[in-house]
């Protein structure tokens, strides 16, 4: 059985700059924080502030140009993009604002991607009857609704079973009904997995129902006080 570290995630001095047209762009500075197995933390603020970068520095997307991301035991700046990949491949779901749903590939077979070498087919339909697409299962991505195919994404995130779960805007591109569902269908099955969720968003509803937010301001991650 798997160990899970007390501290899912541990930033250090976090820092990412980019070359801008007028020479560096400081995106991140100095970032530091801690996220605890188990817990749900919202990442908010303002457009523009870098949210997407750093959770792509944190699911070891990116890698930073200052500090350290230790996600689940493993120091990040000391794999390479293999190592990273790995890691990811073990431990890590995603659920993207667009979806990232591959057109020719039916809901099943999406869901299906990245279980390479599990016992994926039974447990991919599984997942894609308890969000409630068990009669889409050969359905592809432009027969599906965005809330269909949002849903698609939910069970590819959590047939990984994983231990974190990263999720950017996931709510970004439905309507408010529609978004609702998913917020309560991505809590639902965080819970019955227990896995640690980490979330960007600009939905207030979103955030709420996390335990702890995060605001990025000025490229500085602040936590609200109590």
């Amino acid at each position: 059985m798997t160990t899970v570290p007390e501290n899912a995630l541990v930033v250090s001095h976090l820092s990412k700059s980019v070359a801008g047209p007028d020479g560096p762009l400081t995106i991140l500075q100095q970032t530091d924080f801690t996220v605890r197995a188990g817990e749900s933390v919202a990442i908010v603020g303002a457009s523009g502030s870098g949210k997407s970068t750093l959770l792509g520095l944190l699911a070891g997307l990116d890698t930073p140009s200052g500090g350290s991301v230790t996600l689940l035991g493993h120091d990040l700046s000391r794999l390479d993009e293999d190592g990273r990949a790995a890691v990811r491949q073990r431990h890590v779901g995603f659920v993207f604002q667009s979806f990232h749903l591959l057109p020719h590939l039916s809901a099943l077979e999406n869901v299906l991607l990245p279980l390479a070498g599990r016992e994926d087919r039974a447990l991919a339909i599984d997942c894609l009857q308890r969000v409630g697409l068990g009669e889409r299962l050969q359905h592809t991505p432009r027969q599906l609704s965005g809330g269909e195919q949002q849903r698609v994404a939910i069970a590819r995130a959590f047939a990984c079973r994983p231990q974190i779960l990263f999720a950017d805007e996931p709510t970004g591109n439905l309507d408010a009904r529609t978004g609702q569902q998913i917020i309560e269908l991505l809590f639902a099955m965080n819970r019955e997995q227990g896995a640690t969720l980490v979330l960007v968003t600009h939905d207030p509803a979103l955030a709420q129902r996390c335990g702890r937010s995060l605001r990025l301001d000025s490229g500085r991650l602040r936590e609200p006080e109590a």
